[in-house]
């Protein structure tokens, strides 16, 4: 990686600027209000709960800021912190400088009262099937640790194998099988149960009854078989009427003013599947609907070019 010196000057110093622009300021993926990754959702749970106001970056809307920021700090991976114009780290450091208490030192504040909890965090009640259990002993095997359980504000969830700090939550979920939960996770977890399904590879099903309707993903293929179900659903274009004539998803409809009001209309329990070239745009729309209140609402991850690639190579690509 280039080091922050060969950077174009141009580049340099718009950086430079950022880094400036605030005392507290994060490179991340999406905004402190919509982290696009579980990494930036972390630290900025982490902030959300120690200072009442920090700067944000986000490096999806800018390629050259996304690499640059990685060379100027010599740092691989986003997020990134800086606190007084330095670099403090990623996502990794952030949490363990959190956990030992030194990130509440850098910034000044107490490690016993951050700034956005109002009360206590209370141990959280968790259950842990029998099947999972054994599934996370054979991933161990003799490596040394305990099960932590992470889950983001905007509720992704995270399971790792790491060592407690001071202030984790030691939930004995049965027969002395142990569960670190952090103080910020806590309140999201009450009552999540963690199982283990052994179909199509193997993989872990977490059920977390707190977490809100939200848009979910369908993959290219996964839309394919919705479809192919016969299952009632309403497909809608959020693209602008020049690309839809290169390139469309049969039985889909343009999203404009007209669809927008048609959808508010509707049952909430309507499935709506939104597209776009990518999946940007169309996450925000899905976004919009999930705040109304629809339950089932879906965005085509990687967009019209993924259906194209995956499923039907006679779209075109553009």
């Amino acid at each position: 990686m280039p080091a922050a010196s060969t950077l174009d000057p141009e580049l340099k110093q718009r950086i430079d600027s950022l880094v400036a622009s605030d005392r507290v300021v994060l490179f991340m993926k999406g905004s402190r209000n919509f982290p696009q990754c579980g990494f930036s959702a972390t630290v900025t749970q982490i902030l959300n709960g120690l200072v009442p106001s920090y700067a944000t970056v986000n490096v999806l809307t800018d390629p050259n800021i996304r690499d640059g920021i990685k060379a100027y700090s010599q740092w691989p991976t986003i997020p990134q912190l800086y606190v007084d114009g330095k670099f403090v780290g990623g996502c990794d450091i952030v949490r363990e400088m959190f956990q030992a208490g030194e990130l509440q030192s850098l910034l000044g504040v107490s490690a016993a009262a951050p700034a956005a909890q109002a009360e206590p965090a209370q141990a959280p009640k968790l259950s842990v099937t029998d099947a999972a259990k054994r599934a996370i002993a054979e991933a161990k095997g003799n490596e040394p640790g305990t099960l932590r359980l992470e889950i983001s504000p905007d509720f992704e969830h995270a399971l790792s194998v790491d060592e407690p700090s001071p202030s984790d939550f030691q939930v004995d979920v049965g027969a002395g099988f142990i569960v670190l939960v952090d103080q910020q996770s806590a309140a999201r977890a009450n009552a999540v149960s963690i199982d283990f399904a052994a179909a199509n590879g193997g993989g872990f099903v977490i059920e977390n009854p707190n977490e809100p309707p939200k848009v979910r993903q369908l993959s290219a293929t996964g839309l394919k078989t919705l479809m192919a179900s016969g299952e009632r659903l309403s497909l809608f274009d959020v693209r602008t009427e020049d690309e839809r004539k290169i390139a469309s998803i049969a039985g889909s409809r343009l999203f404009d003013r007209q669809a927008a009001a048609d959808i508010e209309s509707m049952d909430k329990n309507t499935a709506l599947v939104f597209y776009c070239h990518s999946g940007m745009r169309s996450q925000q729309a899905a976004e919009r609907f999930v705040q109304h209140g629809f339950r089932r609402v879906y965005n085509l991850a990687g967009g019209i070019d993924a259906w194209s690639t995956q499923v039907d190579p006679q779209t075109p690509r553009y």
